[in-house]
Parts: C-alpha cells; structure tokens; sequence
C-alpha cells in the first residue's frame, strides 16, 4: 500500500521513486547514515564496523558489522536497488567467516570504526561493555550466534522464499524493505521489516511446531490440524487446512494480485472460473454445465461455491477448490512469503497443538 498525503478534502498518494533517482548512493548516503541510525533497521544493535574484512584472502566486505545486546554478531547488507541482487548468499558467506570472531577481535575491529569516525579508539572496549551491560568480557557468551540482516529497495521472491526456508532451519535472517517516496523537494523512507512479519517474532520456532504437527497428523491418517491465520493485525482462529488455503487465497487477490499470479504457486486446476463477473447462482448454474480438461463434470462438492467464498479477478468469477492435502503446505508457504506485502502468517492453533 502506498503512503498519502492527507489534504483537507482528498488522500493523495505520495510518489513511489528510486534512490538513484533521488541521487541517494549506496555507500557514500544510505550506509553513512544508517551506521549513526541502525535501530531503524536493527533495532537494539551497536555498529562495531564499516566495511569490515578482516579475514585471510579478503576481497569484499561487510558493509555493516554489529552486535546485539545478547552478544550476538548481526551482518548488515545493504543494497540501494529494487531487487535485492544475490545479498543473501554475500550474507551468509560473510556469516560463515565471522563466526569464530572473539571479544578481542570486537574490540580491534570497533577501534578501527571510532577512529574512522573521528571517535577516541581507546573507547572501543568501554563501548561494547557498556552496550552488553557487563562489567568486563565473558568469553563464553559473546558470539554465541550470528544473525543477520538484508536491507534493499525492494526483494526479489527468490530472496524472500530463500530466507523462509533458511530460517526454518534454524538461522535467522530478517529481510527490511527501504521504499523511497517524493514528497515535493523531499525524499521521505518507509521503513518496514518484511520478514518475519513484525507481529511473528517467534516464527521459526512457530514454523517447527507446525511441521511437527502436520507430520504428526500425516502419521495418524485423517488432518484434523486448526490453523490461526493472521492478515495484518487481524486474527482468525482455528481455520481446518481447507479454509487456511481459502483465506490466504482471497487474501492475496484482494491486495490486488490476479489468479494467474498465484496459479505460479498453487495448481490451476484448483481453480475454476467463468467469464464476467457473476453472482452465487449464476456462477453454480453455469459451472455445474462445465466439463473438465478431460470432459468429466465438474463436482461443485469439491470448490468453495457459496456467495461469500467466489471471488472475481482478471475477468473472471473464481471459486477456489476444497481439496487441500499436506503435501500442498509448502506450495502455500511459498506463496505466503512471495507477498510479503499482505502480511500473511499462519501457525498450528494451540487447541489442536495441545490436542
């Protein structure tokens, strides 16, 4: 959704630009200005480097090092474009080669920054310490982990779906979108984390309780799983699977996206739909009169046909089919994290968890 500006009689949407447009460079603006504001994009973080690459044969960089107040080593990658480029593999290398980096090395590496920043080095130690709250160094809890975060323009559905998948895995990866806006002769930023979405913070973990659950009920024969389905800031409770994929469905067509888009993730024979856009029993009189691809009828049992449940997109009246196994889960998690703008999480409902 687009920022407005409001007048006194109308809602005016504000212009959607580019950085390069704006003249606003990578490294020389939005990484200088960043590293003095990083809870905007990493919120609770202290910048320890800039452009660090202090590894043995090193010959790119990370353009934001940090640490957060658990001690854990975050890398920041920025990218000034709509795309996101291949950041999340450059992170996860990056990841890889810090891991192993000691207090010590910290302290080395944020007395270089300071001094680079026009700050006294002898501080260094001093800052971090007061940053975790210790009194001196715990060799034992600093770097447990490394996390990271991707900041660009706008995310490519190859980076989001890669970042789902990676942090259902046990990393963590938060991908944070900067959309420039023109605002007369200023240039305005809307800063939102994508994924997770705000409202998941314990989405892996919530990720792995739920394919537990469905491995538990695949195991046991008959699905009975709920689902808890949020849409933005709104919740519906105890969904069964077949609704889940319904509500997601119409959720994404809504924001805008036609059928064909989303016929990318899930099969389109789970679609069925008429020319024009019709109402309840005009859509049931003419798809009971249709034949399948194979010239069998079409079960009106098997598709979502009432009133509340057709929707219209691309022309077209649309009913969703009702026949939805396990095995489509992931085609919907894909789905979900390709449109990251309509906010989409679900998880297993506590009562079937617990049942």
């Amino acid at each position: 959704m687009a920022i407005h500006e409001i007048t006194r009689d109308a809602l005016v949407p504000l212009k959607i630009v580019t950085f390069a447009s704006q003249n606003i460079l990578e490294r020389d603006d939005l990484q200088r200005i960043l590293r003095t504001h990083i809870d905007a994009i990493a919120p609770e973080t202290l910048v320890l480097a800039e452009e660090f690459s202090d590894w043995e044969g090193s010959w790119r960089s990370i353009d934001l090092l940090c640490i957060d107040k658990k001690a854990n080593l975050v890398v920041v990658e920025l990218k000034r474009t709509e795309d996101g480029g291949h950041m999340e593999l450059q992170a996860i290398r990056y990841a890889a080669m810090i891991s192993q980096m000691t207090f010590a090395d910290a302290v080395n590496a944020h007395a270089k920054f300071l001094a680079k920043i026009g700050t006294e080095a002898s501080k260094a130690e001093n800052s971090i310490l007061s940053f975790l709250g210790w009194d001196e160094p715990i060799a034992s809890e600093f770097a447990r982990d490394v996390r990271i975060v991707l900041v660009a323009a706008d995310f490519k559905k190859e980076i989001t779906t890669s970042v789902m998948w990676l942090n259902e895995r046990e990393l963590d990866i938060r991908c944070v979108r900067l959309m420039p806006y023109q605002l007369g002769d200023k240039t305005l930023l809307d800063i939102q984390q994508i994924l997770p979405l705000p409202e998941a913070a314990e989405y892996q973990v919530r990720l792995k309780k739920k394919a537990a659950e469905e491995r538990k009920a695949q195991e046991g024969g008959a699905d009975w799983t709920r689902y808890d389905l949020r849409i933005g800031n709104k919740l519906f409770p105890k969904l069964y699977k077949r609704n889940l994929f319904l509500s997601v469905v119409c959720a994404i067509v809504s924001s805008g996206k036609g059928v064909a888009e989303l016929q990318q993730f899930l099969p389109a024979r789970k679609f069925l739909g008429i020319p024009g856009k019709l109402a309840g029993d005009e859509f049931r009189r003419e798809a009971s009169e249709m034949k399948t691809p194979g010239g069998a009828s079409y079960d009106p049992r098997r598709f979502y046909i009432e009133d509340k449940d057709i929707f219209f997109s691309e022309g077209k009246t649309w009913a969703l089919s009702n026949q939805w196994s396990l095995k489509f889960m992931p085609q919907l998690d894909q789905l979900i994290a390709s449109h990251p703008e309509v906010q989409l999480s679900y998880t297993v409902a506590a009562q079937a968890a617990d049942g």
